[in-house]
């Protein structure tokens, strides 16, 4: 009688083991924000169809919701907690719905934002644009930047876009949203041109110590364009020629 007891025990703890794990496989995936509902949905403003959060499944995770952070994530029942490396722990109520969309509802359960998942996976962290490593050039500095500085700001932004395109040509993503993300480079079907300065999104702006420094990083691409610009690849695709495009513009800085 007691090795059943003691049978029906186990069964019961791996049952609820095997079902955390395939909840936190679930959650462990990158999420794009879609749409929200609810009454306090005027916060909706500091989300666009770029937000994403990204749990890895190391327990690690990314996320841009109008700022940039990084830090280790864990789940209760119903709960996420994120405990990024310089603010405070957020803790977020989440439903998950089928295997790509989750919903995060706010403290009082009065708004919902929702996510849809898209595919990750990348063979080293340097292919991954969601990464930490690929998006320093959104961490604001807390000194004035040298020249060296600003160029490693600039190279790091134009790695990401590269691996951005990469991911999307690696999945087969048709539409890729390249007009929220906060750039000085304005993104065209067939090519791309410098945003002028008056013309920058406030959010990059914010990436730099004052607007000096924004400005000595402006015309840093300006003198790459005026001297001979960049070599416009024909190739297959679009996204393929944005790719070998910010790859160039990574070599130029980079002399």
């Amino acid at each position: 009688m007691k090795k059943i007891i003691i049978l029906f025990v186990s069964s019961i703890f791996f049952r609820a083991v095997s079902s955390c794990n395939l909840r936190r496989e679930m959650m462990s995936q990158l999420w794009f924000y879609t749409s929200s509902n609810g009454k306090d949905t005027l916060k909706d403003t500091l989300l666009t169809p770029i937000s994403f959060l990204n749990l890895y499944p190391d327990g690690t995770y990314t996320r841009d919701f109008d700022y940039f952070e990084s830090g280790k994530w864990r789940m209760t029942k119903d709960q996420l907690i994120l405990s990024p490396q310089s603010h405070p722990t957020e803790t977020l109520f989440f439903r998950i719905e089928g295997k790509d969309r989750l919903q995060l509802l706010s403290a009082n359960h009065s708004s919902i934002y929702v996510f849809q998942s898209e595919p990750d996976g990348y063979g080293s962290d340097s292919d991954d644009p969601f990464s930490l490593n690929n998006n320093l050039w959104r961490i604001p500095p807390t000194h004035k930047e040298s020249n060296d500085e600003i160029k490693k700001r600039l190279i790091n932004h134009c790695h990401f876009w590269e691996m951005y395109f990469s991911w999307a040509i690696k999945y087969g993503i048709e539409y890729l949203d390249v007009r929220n993300t906060p750039t000085p480079i304005k993104i065209y079907g067939n090519g791309f041109a410098l945003k002028p300065f008056d013309y920058l999104p406030e959010r990059w702006r914010s990436f730099f110590y004052d607007d000096d420094d924004c400005k000595k990083a402006n015309l840093m691409i300006k003198q790459i364009f005026h001297n001979g610009g960049i070599n416009w690849t024909h190739a297959d695709e679009r996204y393929k020629m944005f790719m070998l495009a910010f790859q160039q513009m990574q070599e130029k800085l980079g002399k």
